[in-house]
């Protein structure tokens, strides 16, 4: 029975792994820091995408008293232009010590080969130009400071949104058919896709759903009013 067992955790172990190796921007769940409170601080702030499966690309900002946590650049630009929140304190996940530091201190490495987050074009960070451009090496891309990939973030957003929409369109979709085949009704309302997912897994109207399942549903909540 103990070497069964013992199997068993081996298995799910290398599948995690497996599943890290996958998504380069994916953490465990402890090497993560995320800085929202309360049941929605697994999930970004603009689009609910769970936080530690994009952890080195996450950026966090405050809105007054307010701390939020994004899966990217393209998330926070678009709680500030389209949502018109007034941001400070912006910091930025180093990945290298995958601790956040401000971002006017941090180096970006812009376009390199390993996967973007809401955006074809990926952006990582790092505490030391040195270790930037180490990354750069191996990887690619195109070295800049935060007021720069800014302006060429803001320059790109509208158009980079518009395919992000379509994609979460079809998502939403997906996510009413999953939800009439296997939820319980849900009367209450969302006002954003982290809130809607805390719902559900705290709830569990739908049973335990993760992943993209609980992402699809959780948008169609908020969508379907």
């Amino acid at each position: 029975m103990k070497k069964i067992l013992f199997t068993m955790l081996f298995i799910v172990v290398s599948l995690n792994a497996m599943n890290m190796q996958k998504n380069y921007r994916a953490v465990p769940l402890d090497k993560a820091t995320l800085v929202k409170s309360g049941n929605e601080k697994m999930y970004c702030s603009v689009c609910g995408m769970t936080l530690p499966m994009f952890y080195r690309t996450n950026h966090a900002a405050d809105h007054g008293h307010i701390h939020n946590q994004y899966c990217s650049i393209t998330c926070m630009i678009e709680d500030a232009v389209v949502n018109g929140r007034d941001l400070t304190n912006f910091r930025v996940v180093d990945n290298t010590t995958l601790k956040f530091i401000p971002s006017k201190d941090a180096y970006f490495v812009v376009g390199s080969k390993k996967p973007g987050t809401m955006s074809m074009v990926s952006k990582y960070a790092f505490g030391t130009k040195e270790a930037a451009l180490k990354f750069q090496k191996e990887n690619g891309g195109k070295l800049m400071k935060f007021d720069e990939l800014v302006k060429l973030v803001k320059k790109s957003h509208a158009k980079e949104m518009a395919v992000i929409k379509k994609k979460q369109a079809m998502m939403i979709k997906k996510g009413e058919m999953m939800y009439k085949k296997i939820c319980k009704p849900i009367s209450k309302e969302f006002i954003s896709t982290a809130q809607a997912k805390a719902f559900l897994k705290e709830s569990q109207s739908c049973g335990n759903i993760k992943g993209k399942k609980l992402q699809a549903i959780g948008m169609y909540l908020v969508h379907k009013q």
